[in-house]
Parts: C-alpha cells; sequence; structure tokens
C-alpha cells in the first residue's frame, strides 16, 4: 500500500459523513451516490479489521490506526478519478483521528495533520437518533452520548463546516438533498462552505438569499403611484355619531368573538435617544459650552430637551441618583448638571435607556406613578380589546429584552386586572431569525464580523406577519408600542372599536355573499350589488374585461376579490411627519388598488410621482384591526398575500463604513397588500407615537 496521505485535489463537490459507530454514515452515502449518480467511498477500515477478525480474532489496536488512514485516503483519490460532481465519503481521517485520541489517547502526528488538512464542502455530522446495529468490529452501543459529543466538538474545534442530520433514513436523505443542492448553487455563487453554514443554521431559506442579492443587484421596482387617497376617494369619512353606532354594533358583537391585540414591540429605544448619543461622542466638557456646541451643531433637539428636562416623567429619579453620585451637585454649574443629567441617563451602569425597549421606559407621570407603554397597552386593551371579561394581549419582542418585559408586565399586570375585573393574558413572540438578510458593503461583497462570521440584519418591521400569522383571533388591533398617550383612554376606545365596528360590518357582507357562492345561491342579477359593494365598500374595481366574462369566470372573479384577510386602517391628517401614506397605486397587472406606501418606496426623481406624493393629504396608519379568517372560520395564511416586491435596501453604519441590507415589505405596506382594504379618517388624537424623547414634551404626554 502507498504510504500518502496526500488528499488530490479536485473542482468536484466532496461531503463528509461524519458520526460515532451506527449512526447510519454507509447507508446515508449510498444514498446519495445513487440519488446524484455518483461515486460513494466506503470505509477502508471495515474491511480492514474485518479481515483480522476473521484471520485470528484480533480487534483494532493503536498500530492500525496509519494503515487505515492511508488506506482511506487511497479510496478516497482512487473514487474521485470516476465520481459525477459529487463524491460522498462514508468516513475521512477526521473519524481515523477522533477514534485514535479516544481509544488510545494519542494519535501521530502524521494522521493529525492530514486530518485537518484533508478539505470537504462540507460535513454531514450523523446524529444517534438511530438504533444501534451489532457487528463484529463495533464497539458497544454505551456512552453514544459521550462519543457523539466528542465529535460534534472535533468539528467546531477545527472550524469545519458542518449541517447534523437526525431522523429515519428517509428523513435524511430529503434533508441532505436540498441541502446539497442549495450547497451547490452557493458555491457557484462564490459563497464558501463556511457561508453556506451560517445562513442555513439562522433558518434563512437560502433562495431568499438569491432574492436579496437580485434587489441588491437591480434594485427594487419603485411604487406605481395613481394618486393620493383622499377623502372620498379612498378614504371614509365618519361623524361623531357614526363612530359611535360603529363602536356599539362592535359591543353588540364582541361576545361572540375572540379578540388580540397585536403590538410590534420589538428593538431598543436607540433612536428615540439618537441626538444625546450623538452630544455624548462629540462633546469635550473641557474645550466648549453646552451653548456653543448646539450653536456648532445647530442642534435644536438638544436645546429643547435640555429647557424641557424637569418636564420628563423621568427627571426626578435621574435628578435624585445625580445627588448621590455627585454630593456637591447643587453647586455645580449648570452645563456640568446637564451634561451629568444625560450621561447618567445613557450610561450602561445606571439608566442605559438608549438600550433597553421603549416598552419599559417611563413614558407618562401620573400622580401617583410612573407608566411605561407596558403598563398604557394593557390599560387600553382591557377597554376596546376584550370579550366575556377576558383580554389578550400579545407582544413581539427581542430576545435579549424579554426578561425586562415580563418584569414590565408583572408589575403593573394585577393592579389593571383587579381595577378592570378583566383577566388579562399575555403572549409573547420573537421576531423569526429566518427573515434576516445578509450585509453587504459598497462593493458588493458581503460584511462579516472580526471573526469572520456574517453580518445578519433584522428582516424589519414586514418579518412580523410571520408572527402576526401565527396568531388565532377572529379580531386583530395592531398598534406600536410608542404610540399611546396620557388620559383620554374613552376617546382613543372609542375609535378603536368604531374601526372594529366598520370591520365586522364589511367582514358579514363579504362571508354572506361567498357563502351564498358555495351554495349556488348567486344568480346573474345578483351580481351588479356585489359588483357595487366591492367598488363602493372594498373600494376594488372589476377591469374592463370582466363584462366579457362568462358567469362562471365572473362568480370565479367574485371569489378570489373576496376570500381574502381584511384590514381596516385608522388614517390621521398629514402634518409634516416623516414618512408615507395612503395611495392608489397600479401594479404591474395594470390593477388599481389602496396601498400604504413609504417615501423611500416612491421614484423621486419622477416629478409626477413626487407631485402625487406631496399631494397627500393623511398620514400612515396610526391603528389597524384585522380579520384573518376565512368565511368558513379557517385561518388564512397570510403569507400568500405578501407582495414581495415591496420590500426596501436600506443603509446602515458599521463600524464606520457605509453598508446595505435588505428589509422585508412592511407590516402594513407591501405584508398587506393584497388584502381587502378600508381606510378609515380618525381624529390625530389617536396618533402620538414617541419617535424622539422629546415627543415625550408633547401635550398628548404631559400631566392634564
Amino acid at each position: 500500500m502507498e504510504k500518502d496521505l496526500r488528499q488530490q485535489k479536485t473542482t468536484i463537490i466532496k461531503i463528509a459523513l461524519f458520526g460515532p459507530e451506527s449512526t447510519g454514515k454507509t447507508t446515508l452515502a449510498k444514498q446519495l451516490a445513487d440519488y446524484y449518480e455518483t461515486e460513494w467511498v466506503p470505509e477502508f477500515a471495515r474491511d480492514y479489521l474485518q479481515e483480522k477478525w476473521e484471520e485470528n480474532q484480533h480487534i483494532c489496536v493503536a498500530d492500525d490506526m496509519m494503515p487505515i488512514a492511508y488506506g482511506q485516503t487511497a479510496l478516497e483519490n482512487e473514487k474521485l478519478a470516476t465520481a459525477n460532481r459529487y463524491l460522498f465519503c462514508d468516513t475521512n481521517l477526521m473519524v481515523t483521528k477522533v477514534f485514535s485520541e479516544m481509544y488510545y489517547g494519542f494519535c501521530d502526528p502524521l494522521l493529525n495533520e492530514a486530518a485537518l488538512q484533508h478539505e470537504y464542502d462540507l460535513f454531514f455530522l450523523t446524529d444517534i437518533d438511530v438504533p444501534w446495529e451489532k457487528d463484529d468490529i463495533r464497539d458497544s452501543p454505551k456512552g453514544r452520548e459521550t462519543v457523539f459529543s466528542v465529535f460534534k466538538q472535533t468539528l467546531i474545534d477545527t472550524n469545519k463546516p458542518f449541517i447534523m442530520l437526525s431522523g429515519d433514513k428517509e428523513t435524511r436523505l430529503a434533508k441532505a438533498v436540498a441541502i446539497i443542492d442549495n450547497l451547490t448553487i452557493a458555491l457557484e455563487k462564490g459563497f464558501s462552505s463556511a457561508e453556506f453554514v451560517q445562513i442555513y443554521e439562522r433558518g434563512i431559506p437560502f433562495e431568499a438569499i438569491l432574492k436579496q442579492l437580485e434587489f441588491f443587484d437591480n434594485g427594487i421596482v419603485k411604487s406605481n403611484l395613481v394618486s393620493p387617497a383622499t377623502i372620498g376617494n379612498g378614504i371614509l369619512s365618519l361623524t361623531e355619531d357614526d363612530f359611535q353606532e360603529k363602536a356599539t354594533f362592535f359591543d353588540n358583537q364582541k361576545e361572540e368573538l375572540k379578540i388580540k391585540k397585536f403590538v410590534p414591540a420589538s428593538g431598543a429605544a436607540t433612536r428615540m435617544f439618537k441626538f444625546l448619543t450623538a452630544f455624548l461622542n462629540d462633546f469635550d466638557i473641557q474645550k466648549e459650552t453646552i451653548n456653543a456646541y448646539i450653536n456648532r451643531k445647530k442642534d435644536k433637539e438638544l436645546a429643547i430637551f435640555i429647557v424641557g428636562m424637569e418636564k420628563f416623567p423621568f427627571f426626578k429619579e435621574v435628578d435624585q441618583k445625580l445627588r448621590e453620585i455627585y454630593p456637591d451637585f447643587e453647586t455645580l454649574e449648570r452645563d456640568l448638571k446637564n451634561y451629568y443629567f444625560i450621561k447618567l441617563l445613557l450610561s450602561p451602569d445606571y439608566f442605559d435607556f438608549a438600550n433597553k425597549p421603549k416598552a419599559v421606559l417611563p413614558f407618562h407621570l401620573y400622580e401617583t406613578y410612573i407608566a411605561t407603554p407596558i403598563e398604557e397597552h394593557l390599560n387600553e386593551c382591557v377597554h376596546y380589546a376584550t370579550s366575556n371579561k377576558v383580554s389578550n394581549l400579545h407582544f413581539t419582542v427581542s430576545e435579549i429584552h424579554q426578561n425586562l418585559f415580563y418584569e414590565g408586565v408583572d408589575e403593573v399586570i394585577e393592579k389593571i386586572e383587579e381595577s378592570s375585573r378583566v383577566k388579562i393574558n399575555i403572549g409573547y413572540s420573537y421576531q423569526n431569525k429566518s427573515t434576516d438578510s445578509i450585509t453587504i458593503d459598497e462593493k458588493n461583497k458581503l460584511v462579516k464580523d472580526k471573526n469572520d462570521n456574517l453580518i445578519f440584519r433584522p428582516g424589519g418591521h414586514g418579518a412580523l406577519i410571520e408572527n402576526l400569522n401565527k396568531l388565532d383571533a377572529d379580531v386583530i388591533f395592531i398598534k406600536n408600542i410608542d404610540n399611546v398617550i396620557q388620559n383620554h383612554i374613552d376617546k382613543i376606545t372609542l375609535y378603536k372599536k368604531a374601526l372594529a365596528g366598520v370591520l365586522i360590518e364589511v367582514q358579514q357582507k363579504v362571508f354572506y355573499y361567498l357563502k351564498a357562492i358555495d351554495q349556488n345561491e348567486i344568480e346573474e342579477s345578483h351580481l351588479e350589488d356585489i359588483v357595487l359593494f366591492l367598488k363602493e365598500e372594498l373600494n376594488v374595481e372589476m377591469s374592463n374585461e370582466f363584462n366579457k366574462f362568462t358567469f362562471e369566470n365572473k362568480i370565479s372573479k367574485i371569489k378570489e376579490l373576496l376570500d381574502r384577510p381584511i384590514r381596516v386602517c385608522g388614517m390621521v391628517k398629514n402634518e409634516g411627519e416623516p414618512g408615507g401614506g395612503p395611495f392608489w397605486v397600479m401594479n404591474d397587472k395594470g390593477v388599481a388598488s389602496l396601498q400604504i406606501v413609504e417615501t423611500s418606496q416612491v421614484d423621486l426623481a419622477n416629478k409626477k410621482q413626487q407631485s402625487i406624493l406631496t399631494g397627500s393629504t393623511h398620514f400612515n396608519p396610526v391603528d389597524l384591526v384585522c380579520g384573518i379568517k376565512n368565511y368558513k372560520n379557517k385561518k388564512f395564511n397570510l403569507l400568500q398575500f405578501v407582495d414581495q416586491k415591496a420590500g426596501f435596501i436600506v443603509e446602515k453604519s458599521v463600524d464606520g463604513k457605509t453598508v446595505r441590507s435588505y428589509e422585508l415589505p412592511g407590516l402594513w405596506n407591501g405584508s398587506m397588500a393584497n388584502w381587502l382594504t378600508i381606510f378609515v379618517a380618525v381624529p390625530l388624537i389617536t396618533f402620538n407615537p414617541v419617535k424622539t424623547v422629546n415627543d415625550l414634551l408633547k401635550a398628548a404626554h404631559q400631566p392634564q
């Protein structure tokens, strides 16, 4: 036998099966070779040791390790010559190395070096969830967990790209084939095996990565605005009596409904304190005054913060802590007082507000307590999202902040339940990491951290459509975590209930028509009424081709248009806030529909599109009420109603460098693009988000 441990170079994709004895490596290697019509490399040690056993009942000893290594290398190189695109290796020198170290406490330096140098495009780590099968040369089923952990740790310590395979042989084969097919595409696209594994472990479908790359290369198609949605042209205007009537209608229906409130609350309050963070990073108390800094930077936000400092709900607590830390605080110059106040507010050792979620920050100062957004949402929930004395509230949270949420809820839930006599059920979910995006630099190269790992960014607000899709309720109220006000709970309740009343009224009509279609009760004479309902109440207009359809095709088209989730969106007048609004938008099939469009989705270089944008009279929805079940009381799969082309390319900064990532279609933008949509004008009092800390100085967030 030639004593050569060198691995032959190749462009063939090599997959190594790796794991303890009797974990299905040989079975899978054969299956994969058959599937891809190529070669597989048997385990040299099996025949070698079987022959020893049959000759004189000798078992494996330390001196057998090098002959096995030479034999395995030669066998692999031999099979490589006739392999077709792929080569599947039942074992490899890394297995030999592990067994040598485990059984003999030693590994020949030549074997160790070769095992580390031998390259495979991917290792499949075979799990121990399959039955042990005894034969002459296998050791024992005892301690399989320990042996498996050694194998796994070896791959980790040697930085080998690996994916674990579990399940029966059919499950493993299907999973392995899907992985190999995607790995092949990844390698062709210039990804390394390590990068592919990082994407796989995050749960991101590789086709999603390919789509992101396509968006990076070609950009995202801008929305084709037809006109702004205005009162009487896409936005429904209600009188106060109308609002009261709709709210009463909802109250009369709600005991038959399962109601839930959904509050997107992921992420830290970083942007809320962005201007203060910039101040601390750029200001030198020894070299200039705060006023000089404000003039130099034209920083109006900082000036407003300092002037209004004593009106913030957290002022007294921060001020008290300052006086504990600095006994001579009262004698300090005003600049030092203000500087130390801001520094303490953001210090990780003290209040650390910029790194906490908005949900747990002090927002509103009442006579006897300070309320966080969590408390305000719980209070709102019992007022309008209650049925049969039960209120259901669901927060989307980030994993790193979950304990803060739990603590925040625990502090106030008993108080609110006791005063309202309503039982509150709280649910939580995380933004799914499988919706994350890769990050690229200005040269379209993948961005990595100092450990050479890919940098992923959350897929944005639109990722929460998956969280929403998992909820089970008849009516779902949606409201952002920072959109709460102090006092006026009765007015907020009225408008929220009224939106729900609009939803239920429309939904009942939709369900009536769909059930009639199912029961063949729709006649030609009924079509005109249904078409009018679609146009006037659902803002859906039939194409000119509709009248040419046969009766059966007309019914089919009507059912397709009606059988969708429904959203009723509250719209407030545009007061100059940044962001998008409601528009009539033409899709690539020439069909106009009501959509919520962000400014970034509009081609601002197109004067006509810019003119339509500036002509908008209303702002993004401040509140949504959703119906996510069909006329058979089955949940829709909300992912089927997403416009995947309506995402965003966003620019961020990593270590001072500009990077780009992809964000999914916004939750109430493209993620709900193909829902039935109703826009309702609501008063400005319903819209008071806290985007920066200075918003807490506005009247809606101050004591009355």
